[in-house]
């Protein structure tokens, strides 16, 4: 079962990438007058929360460092409504996954199938600890089988994760840490350079590297992992496909044959090429802001 999760999370991840790397979703939220590219993204992402305070995104989004999204929410709500937001960024989105696929295959019988097998499983799993997730459930469910695959797909993805969110709590781990530890996993030295740490100030990282220096998670020099660290690095997927498995039970063993036959390479489901989204999804390339014209 462990299986089939990770096997979903790698066949929708694309799916729902398109919101962050198509044009079609930020031209819809920038015509609704939203100024930069995270205006939209916290604006439209938070919106199934409902008009709450910055503290409770901060809190649910987890990983973002303390004052970022102050900068945007709850001002971006004050003249769109959040309602207007989360439609823009499910009309582009649907969009641009659409000129992705081309008419042929998203009209297929075979779309369709895989829109109703997503939209089961992701309406099976319980809400309980999963704030972004529940949030997206007490959304509509679209009627066009586009736009309800990747709603769908977007669901299962915030439902892992919170999971990424409940494993890092678990383990004690902050959202900067976690940012400097998957900097580190991956060989970027120094950490501060990772795309979600160059912008912040140095007195903000610098108690962050000793905690973590203290905690015996990295070197002195923070030039890479202490063993101490690895097996909570290594284990967050584990713990997060274990959880996630609760959405797939409600699928026959071979439901993600869905995948289509005509498209047997996921590449080609990547908005902008596969190496874009690999880095987005890392976060080593940060979004360049979008402003609207006269603005």
């Amino acid at each position: 079962m462990t299986h089939s999760a990770r096997r979903m999370f790698e066949l929708l991840e694309p799916i729902c990438l398109v919101t962050y790397l198509a044009d079609e979703c930020n031209e819809e939220l920038a015509a609704l007058g939203h100024r930069t590219y995270w205006d939209g993204y916290f604006a439209s992402r938070a919106a199934p929360l409902g008009r709450v305070p910055a503290q409770v995104v901060h809190a649910a989004f987890y990983s973002f460092a303390d004052g970022e999204v102050a900068r945007h929410i709850p001002s971006a709500w004050e003249t769109i409504p959040p309602e207007a937001s989360v439609a823009a960024r499910e009309r582009g989105s649907a969009a641009s996954l659409r000129r992705i696929l081309g008419d042929e295959l998203a009209d297929s019988p075979g779309l369709v199938r895989a829109a109703d097998l997503t939209t089961k499983a992701a309406t099976y799993a319980p809400t309980e600890g999963r704030m972004m997730y529940a949030g997206m459930r007490t959304l509509p469910v679209p009627g066009d089988p586009v736009a309800r695959l990747w709603h769908s797909a977007t669901m299962l993805r915030e439902h892992r994760c919170d999971g990424h969110v409940a494993a890092l709590v678990g383990a004690c781990i902050g959202g900067t840490e976690a940012h400097v530890l998957d900097a580190l996993a991956r060989g970027i030295h120094p950490p501060e350079s990772f795309g979600r740490l160059h912008h912040l100030p140095k007195e903000r990282l610098a108690p962050v590297m000793d905690g973590l220096r203290e905690r015996g998670s990295s070197t002195p020099t923070a030039g890479s992992r202490t063993p101490a660290a690895r097996p909570s690095s290594a284990s967050k997927p584990l713990r997060t496909s274990l959880p996630s498995r609760r959405t797939t039970p409600c699928l026959l063993p071979n439901s993600t044959s869905w995948y289509p036959s005509s498209n047997p390479s996921p590449r080609r489901w990547w908005p902008r090429g596969r190496g874009d989204a690999q880095r987005l999804m890392g976060g080593g390339v940060r979004r360049p802001i979008r402003r609207v014209r006269g603005r």
